[in-house]
């Protein structure tokens, strides 16, 4: 069935076509191993990238989806990477709560320090956002630094995330970041391989606080 066949254009509206793009997504997906509430991130990130292998590809902790309920449901900070994951993050669904969506990667302290230590900004980020958001969500679709900074934060005790949806994409450490992510025991959203970014982040982070609004 074509657009056309579904839908007369003058009564298109767009929860028209999301509501039949996720009946495609539920014809086409096939067996999976996810449980309903994990599926409804899965079916998100392949909503945001028509890409079935990556939405499949994901890996989830069994307290991944609950750890992103109660921390956006207690007002814990959002923590992104860069602009284009905070841009895209529903806001209003969130800042009911009390949680503040924020990005560190150009605040000039951020970029003066990187400087200082010839690093990357990302990584310098990662280490300003562990001084002060315990218990958030750090959402990361674009540097593979940053999540491996996170990663090492944890493990030496000086970050304590709510819940990481670590989903960055790239050919260089992207999808080593995300294995090593996935060997830790605390809650996270993750893929295999190369493919992600900040769309694929979005859509996860906003496919969380969606089951958060209807607890």
């Amino acid at each position: 069935m074509d657009f056309h066949t579904a839908f007369k254009p003058e009564t298109v509206q767009p929860q028209q076509i999301e509501e039949r793009s996720f009946q495609i997504i539920d014809e086409e997906i096939g067996d999976h191993p996810f449980s309903d509430e994990q599926y409804k991130v899965v079916q998100r990130v392949i909503h945001a990238s028509a890409d079935f292998e990556l939405g499949k590809s994901l890996r989830m902790h069994s307290g991944a989806i609950q750890a992103g309920i109660d921390a956006i449901r207690s007002g814990k900070k959002i923590i992104c990477d860069v602009q284009m994951v905070q841009v895209g993050i529903s806001k209003p669904r969130v800042e009911k709560y009390g949680c503040e969506v924020d990005v560190y990667i150009s605040d000039r302290d951020v970029m003066e320090e990187a400087k200082r230590l010839n690093t990357t900004r990302a990584i310098i980020s990662m280490r300003k956002a562990a001084k002060v958001a315990d218990g958030g969500i750090y959402a990361i679709g674009n540097a593979p630094t940053a999540l491996l900074e996170l990663i090492r934060l944890i493990k030496e005790g000086h970050a304590r995330p709510g819940l990481i949806i670590g989903l960055p994409v790239g050919f260089v450490s992207a999808a080593e970041s995300k294995e090593e992510l996935a060997k830790l025991d605390i809650p996270f959203i993750t893929n295999v391989g190369r493919k992600g970014g900040s769309t694929v982040t979005v859509a996860a982070v906003n496919a969380i606080s969606l089951l958060a609004d209807r607890v």
